[in-house]
């Protein structure tokens, strides 16, 4: 846990809630009532994430329109970002999983990862305020965009560019299901190009899910 605390640059008054922000609910089930999931942390981070990211961008573009803020905020908030928060932390080999979980991978598992960088957040909102809070979703987070990392590409469109250089190629995108509580659903979409499966993706909106299919998609074909 000393090692994280360095890389967030946060050192922890309780550290109980550092350890109940990385602990899966696979581990809390195991733990037969003795650990506490990490599921209501995510809940609380999931919302002081997104209200930090909004104050941030309306405070720092003023000329953006309220549709260009929307999609910036997405690409700041979206699994696939969060995921790469928690491989800069290597926050996954801090995880605390069920046998079952960690025998299924649960330990790359990009939900998994993306839902503990949000339960770490409100474990230092709760521990030491909002500016911890902050001061670690600026160096994570807001500086992708700052560096102009937020630009989500539209993996839909060049998919959909990328098959129709041949004539009669037809896509569809199917949702396969969905899990998860209302706060904090995951969409699973799969992708078909002329009736054969050539991606799958996970998201939380249908939309990312779909992006998520696009961009396996294309990489499945090589392209």
């Amino acid at each position: 846990m000393k090692s994280l605390e360095e890389k967030l640059d946060y050192t922890f008054h309780n550290r109980e809630l550092l350890e109940n922000a990385l602990t899966h609910s696979s581990c809390a089930n195991e733990s037969r009532g003795k650990l506490q999931s990490n599921e209501r942390l995510e809940f609380l981070g999931d919302s002081i994430l997104g209200m930090i990211v909004a104050d941030h961008l309306y405070r720092n573009h003023p000329d953006l329109p309220e549709g260009e803020l929307t999609r910036t905020r997405a690409a700041l908030v979206c699994e696939e970002s969060l995921v790469e928060v928690a491989q800069e932390l290597g926050l996954g080999e801090y995880l605390r999983l069920g046998k079952g979980e960690e025998a299924g991978g649960g330990r790359q598992r990009p939900s998994i990862r993306a839902d503990a960088v949000e339960a770490v957040l409100a474990a230092v909102y709760l521990d030491g305020g909002i500016g911890s809070a902050r001061k670690i979703i600026q160096r994570y987070i807001l500086s992708r965009e700052v560096a102009g990392l937020t630009k989500p590409r539209d993996y839909k469109t060049a998919l959909q560019e990328l098959v129709q250089r041949e004539s009669g190629q037809v896509l569809q995108y199917r949702l396969t299901g969905e899990e998860g509580p209302d706060h904090d659903k995951r969409f699973f979409v799969e992708v078909e190009l002329n009736g054969s499966a050539v991606g799958s993706g996970t998201g939380r909106s249908k939309k990312e899910a779909e992006q998520m299919a696009a961009k396996a998609a294309i990489e499945a074909l090589g392209k």
